[in-house]
């Protein structure tokens, strides 16, 4: 019997805590198909053992190359910081670093035949973590996002804000907030370990801010995390700050 990606990773946590739902529930991993045709990553639903109900998400961005995009993290960096800054991001060492083919990639990222569109919160990360210089290419999943929340400072308790922009029915989150903010530190000479700190926090922020969102418009106060973003220990401890 087949089951949507996402609301696999809730239901599990529900099965693990011995909980039917429904409740908020919050999966943000790698990536898994979407019932919308996009790949789906940072999901908030309404979800219980037998369904869900989509009910926000990262907002979509274009994963330039597909598979490509995840064994080659920069690729998200250029999509992201196109998205912040449109044609004029500041100077950085990772457009530096592949000079040509960053350009050739963001042309790719406008075919959507080659650039399939997704949420994914672990393509976030990969952004942040090729943008600090801590990894280009990956030789194992997550691989990225491991070695960023390794490079964090847990004595920095400063967070990027991003925008939640509220829809009828599902809202988004604009994860090129984050990428903006980590940009503009990082080319001010802010150290690396200070920018992985406030993005770790300011994701955490941000499924705050959802979560609250979904309680007031269902009235759940209960959450589920899941999805291997919460495999992070970092990720655990903001998120229960």
């Amino acid at each position: 019997m087949g089951v949507q990606h996402h609301h696999a990773h809730v239901a599990s946590c529900l099965a693990d805590n011995g909980e039917a739902g429904p409740v908020i529930g919050v999966a943000f991993d790698g990536l898994g198909y979407g019932t919308d045709g996009t790949l789906w990553g940072g999901e908030f639903m309404v979800a219980d053992l037998a369904g869900f109900e989509r009910a926000g998400h990262l907002a979509t961005i274009p994963m330039p190359g597909g598979a490509g995009a995840i064994r080659e993290p920069w690729r998200m960096a250029a999509v992201y910081l196109a998205e912040a800054f449109g044609a004029a991001p500041p100077a950085l060492d990772v457009a530096r670093r592949h000079g040509a083919e960053w350009t050739r990639v963001l042309a790719l990222a406008g075919v959507r035949a080659h650039a399939p569109l997704t949420s994914s919160a672990g393509r976030l990360f990969d952004a942040v973590a090729a943008l600090l210089g801590v990894r280009d290419r990956i030789s194992y999943e997550g691989q990225a996002a491991i070695e960023l929340e390794q490079l964090v400072d847990l004595a920095e308790l400063g967070a990027y804000g991003a925008a939640l922009v509220d829809g009828e029915a599902v809202f988004e989150i604009r994860g090129a907030d984050l990428v903006r903010a980590a940009a503009e530190d990082l080319a001010a000479g802010v150290p690396r370990e200070t920018i992985a700190a406030r993005f770790h926090n300011g994701v955490a922020e941000a499924i705050q801010r959802g979560c609250e969102v979904v309680r007031a418009r269902s009235g759940l106060d209960t959450v589920a995390l899941s999805g291997g973003v919460f495999a992070a220990r970092i990720n655990v401890i903001t998120a229960s700050r």
